[in-house]
């Protein structure tokens, strides 16, 4: 599931006048009738509870089938996320009632255990509380909850995850000091409430399953000591349905083997691992018209799905994503609905040309329910002190 290209690009969410949040709420309610989530029994009660509780206070509170439902549909019309076939197996966790940094963290440990499952990945998300339902908004800072620390050296290479040094930079600044650095060491959590200091966490172990890469037929590949987290549990997109905004969200699917063997590892702003495969393979790096960086790929990507299988960790294949991606759009069809899609997302970095995804256009963009980017909270929120606490679970 290419869970990690569900970006949709960034909305303003200006507060909502009371008139605007009740025909949100209405154009939501009327999608859970067609899609025969309630009865048009329920559509009413629902509709005259909710332009009560607008009228009153300015803001309403979903039940959780409308949650639910509002969770799947998102993904369901995620137009650059080629992983939505099995849309309906979302497990949502109702996590609003939560409150205070500490139980956030209790319900993304919670969450990374169910959704890791042994290695048999299931689909999950987690949502807290709306924003401008009368409590502090929360805001997880880390784009996913595992992600892998950066430093950058005096000489400008990068000990690390490239991606990851101005959020490395920032958790520093906080008061983070691990007991080594690595280049897969595991970034803390760092969750804020309202204006409040951001709290740091760091994970514990058994909530995070990684997997050692190695090749099936070269032995000299385990010497590069690469390896990559099982679950891709993204924490900077928000919820939108329904008038509401829920800030502090955890999704995650599984991995699609090229985002980790075509983009992560091998990324020139990533682990740039390709020129070591290439010269451990005996290439001639000097010249492109050898294609050394392509058969380089091709044997990470191998070494990807290889240590994903062996170890019994779900992940798939980009052929496989592709046509399950488009059995997902004749089911759409079936039911009458369009599959919103970006194809330059939704086409894989990898032998792009032989996958079924790439020899079409899609539909878009998407309505309702949707993934929000948010921009990075320390671009908009003053950094505090350092020497901010950091607790271990």
């Amino acid at each position: 599931m290419n869970v990690g290209a569900m970006k949709v690009g960034e909305r303003a969410n200006p507060a909502l006048t009371g008139d605007t949040l009740d025909e949100e709420a209405r154009t939501f309610l009327e999608l859970l009738r067609a899609e025969r989530v309630i009865d048009t029994q329920t559509y009413r009660r629902r509709l005259d509870q909710i332009s009560r509780a607008v009228r009153g206070h300015g803001h309403y509170r979903m039940e959780f089938s409308e949650l639910e439902h509002a969770c799947r549909v998102a993904w369901r019309q995620s137009s650059r996320c080629i992983g939505r076939l099995p849309w309906k197996t979302l497990i949502v966790r109702d996590c609003r009632e939560l409150v205070t940094p500490e139980e956030i963290f209790a319900a993304c440990v919670d969450h990374l255990r169910l959704a890791t499952n042994g290695g048999r990945i299931r689909p999950v998300m987690s949502v807290f509380a709306a924003d401008r339902d009368g409590r502090p908004r929360a805001r997880i800072w880390n784009p996913q909850l595992i992600r892998y620390a950066g430093w950058r050296r005096p000489d400008g290479s990068v000990l690390g995850d490239a991606l990851h040094v101005e959020l490395t930079a920032m958790l520093t600044h906080l008061g983070w000091r691990p007991e080594r650095r690595s280049a897969f060491t595991i970034l803390p959590l760092a969750i804020q409430v309202g204006a409040e200091r951001p709290r740091l966490f760091e994970l514990p172990a058994d909530a995070v399953l990684e997997v050692p890469i190695r090749h099936p037929e070269l032995e000299w590949f385990a010497e590069l000591n690469l390896r990559w987290h099982a679950v891709p549990a993204i924490t900077g997109m928000a919820l939108e349905a329904g008038g509401l905004r829920h800030s502090a969200t955890a999704f995650n699917g599984w991995y699609m083997g090229t985002e980790i063997g075509a983009r992560n590892l091998s990324d020139v702003d990533r682990y740039d691992q390709l020129p070591a495969i290439a010269r451990g393979l005996g290439l001639d790096t000097r010249s492109s018209t050898n294609l050394w960086r392509d058969r380089a790929l091709v044997e990470l990507n191998v070494a990807v799905l290889h240590s994903f299988h062996a170890d019994r960790v779900r992940i798939v294949d980009h052929h496989s994503a592709s046509d399950q991606f488009m059995t997902h759009i004749e089911r759409e069809e079936r039911q009458g609905r369009v599959t919103p899609g970006e194809w330059t997302w939704l086409v894989p970095p990898m032998s792009s040309s032989t996958t079924s995804v790439f020899h079409r256009y899609y539909d878009g963009p998407q309505t309702g329910p949707a993934f929000r980017e948010q921009p990075s909270p320390w671009t908009r929120t003053p950094l505090p002190q350092a020497g901010c606490p950091v607790t271990a679970a």
